[in-house]
């Protein structure tokens, strides 16, 4: 078979491949790669020696059995036989599950994690989004540390557990979004800066040097990220991929590298056949990245969006600190203006950041489906010190509430797994570095991080202690019982009545109308023929609909006809979805 390798500043490569050596040659049509010929089947071992040093796994490593420090070993992706039929899923319409394969299950397997996918079917979501999965040392890790972009984390199952995930979700009618780093690799287990200019001192990050899309031998490596998206999509039929943290690719390119991206992508569903989208995680605040390619944007398809969280998480919890401090000023006018606006920072001045933020969305022009909202996320959980969920924060009924904005608004509603039934079990921040000073370090700066905000350090649990991963792990149990089983039922009616109303689907931003009375702590909005009214105080509050003939869809408390006057009595932590022609 053909190995290449891209090394431009390498004198001398060498192919060490199954106890064998060969000298790679120049290929004298692209500059700085080196090419050669030997036996190699599946599995086959094999890395590169530059300039006689030692050998290195493959930047393009499908596969890395022992770890990102290990031998690669090829991968033949014909060998797979695809069982599901799918022609695709996008996202307009979607409901969104983001999940952890480690912890998912206890077993933190790929394999595990499949085999749990009718209860994902039996909620009503329609696409399965995993965070990341590409290789990082030890074995467990929220995978943001990872390396390989090529490859599948060995001990969730590496590359072949992947596609036997993809082909169950497909098989039961679940798309699947996976979780996609490009603005760094993690602090161990790297080897990209060896062979090239991977990085640059240009621009640098919260992670340190920046990843090279911009300076002098950009081009290759804005080809190896493009290529590694793609080889998901394509090798693994994945559907979608999430972008980790978009604000950190630094490019000052005519053509933004996103954009180059969108474009690949796009053609790439031409070519399958299929829908693919990308979804952008950022904190710009900026239009531009949900906005076509053809209007000057750069056409991602949608993006996640804080701003809804935080307006509604300071409604529901009162927390006032870090960047909830703009929000926290008035949480009900918060909420309303994402709600018909997408962003609340849309050009207004941010505390947190001691400047103005954001640009507004043009609502005649972006869908609503465009922005990904949500209640409870893998970093709006874990980065707490403790990594407590909603759940431990709030009663039932308003975790209900926030379940009935989260689902009626005209945002792309995404779930945290174990969100659906107010799972019990926190989800911590947890690593498994097997660099002692790493894993100091690591320890040390967690501490002293929620130290400065008045944690007891004792009371910030040990990233690499493997308890902490234990207790981040869903226990299954709870479903059964309550109050978890009564959430479960609500969140499943909740989502049955977005596929089953057209309005809760509608792309029309604008068309959305709110009301709110924040003495009172009670918010309603509507959605074309639907309403959503949620009380967030604990006595009954009356909220005013107006005349005219009421269906209830759904309610946490039963809740009275209106009175002839149309005022909807709805009971202290509660909410309602109705019809109202």
């Amino acid at each position: 078979m053909q190995f290449e390798v891209w090394a431009p500043q390498a004198d001398r490569v060498t192919l060490h491949c199954e106890g064998t050596t060969r000298a790679l040659a120049r290929d004298p049509a692209r500059e700085g790669w080196w090419t050669g010929e030997a036996e190699a089947a599946d599995g086959a071992r094999y890395g590169f020696a530059l300039d006689d040093g030692p050998v290195l796994p493959d930047p393009r490593s499908r596969r890395q059995p022992d770890g990102p420090d290990g031998l690669s070993a090829v991968v033949d992706h014909g060998r797979h036989e695809w069982r599901a039929r799918w022609a695709g899923r996008g996202l307009p319409g979607a409901v969104l599950y983001e999940l952890h394969v480690g912890t998912y299950t206890r077993e933190g397997t790929l394999d595990a994690a499949a085999a749990r996918l009718e209860h994902l079917v039996e909620l009503g979501v329609t696409h399965v989004e995993l965070m990341p999965l590409c290789p990082f040392p030890g074995q467990h890790g929220w995978g943001y540390d990872g390396v390989s972009l090529w490859a599948v984390h060995e001990p969730y199952g590496g590359p072949e557990a992947l596609k036997r995930f993809v082909d169950r979700a497909h098989e039961l009618g679940l798309g699947v979004v996976l979780d996609v780093v490009h603005n760094h690799l993690g602090p161990s287990g790297n080897h990209l800066p060896r062979f090239g200019p991977y990085f640059t001192e240009t621009h640098t990050t919260p992670w340190g040097s920046a990843v090279n899309l911009d300076a002098p031998g950009s081009d290759e490596v804005r080809a190896f990220l493009v290529g590694s998206a793609l080889a998901w999509l394509r090798d693994y039929h994945i559907d979608g991929l999430r972008l980790d943290a978009v604000h950190a690719l630094y490019d000052t390119r005519a053509c933004h590298f996103l954009e180059e991206l969108s474009a690949a992508v796009d053609a790439l569903a031409g070519e399958v056949g299929r829908p693919l989208f990308l979804i952008a995680e950022s904190d710009l605040n900026n239009p531009r990245f949900i906005t076509r390619r053809a209007e000057q944007g750069l056409g991602l398809h949608a993006q996640w969006n804080d701003d809804f969280h935080h307006a509604l998480h300071t409604a529901l919890t009162g927390e006032a600190q870090g960047y909830y401090a703009d929000f926290a000023r008035e949480p009900f006018a918060a909420l309303a203006k994402t709600l018909t606006g997408g962003f609340f920072h849309d050009g207004t001045y941010s505390s947190f950041r001691g400047r103005h933020h954001g640009r507004p969305l043009d609502r005649t022009r972006v869908a609503g489906h465009r922005l990904v909202g949500y209640s409870q996320t893998h970093d709006q959980v874990g980065n707490r010190a403790q990594g407590d969920r909603l759940a431990a924060l709030l009663s039932p009924g308003l975790l209900a509430c926030a379940a009935a904005l989260t689902l009626t608004a005209p945002f792309t509603p995404m779930l945290f797994m174990g969100e659906e039934w107010a799972a019990g079990t926190p989800w911590q921040f947890f690593t498994d570095h097997t660099d002692p000073e790493l894993a100091e370090a690591v320890r040390r700066g967690r501490r002293r991080e929620f130290a400065a905000h008045g944690w007891a350090e004792e009371d910030v649990p040990d990233p690499q202690d493997p308890a902490t991963r234990e207790r981040s792990c869903l226990d299954w149990s709870e479903p059964e019982r309550e109050p978890h089983a009564r959430v479960l039922a609500w969140y499943r009616r909740l989502i049955a009545l977005r596929h089953a109303q057209p309005d809760l689907t509608g792309p029309d931003l604008a068309a959305t109308r709110v009301a709110y009375d924040k003495e009172a702590r009670w918010l309603a909005f509507r959605r074309g023929d639907v309403r959503v009214a949620v009380n967030l105080g604990k006595q009954t509050a009356a909220i005013p609909l107006g005349t005219g003939r009421v269906e209830v869809l759904a309610a946490w408390e039963p809740v009275p006809e209106p009175d002839p006057d149309g005022l909807l009595h709805v009971p202290g932590e509660s909410c309602v979805v109705l019809t109202q022609p």
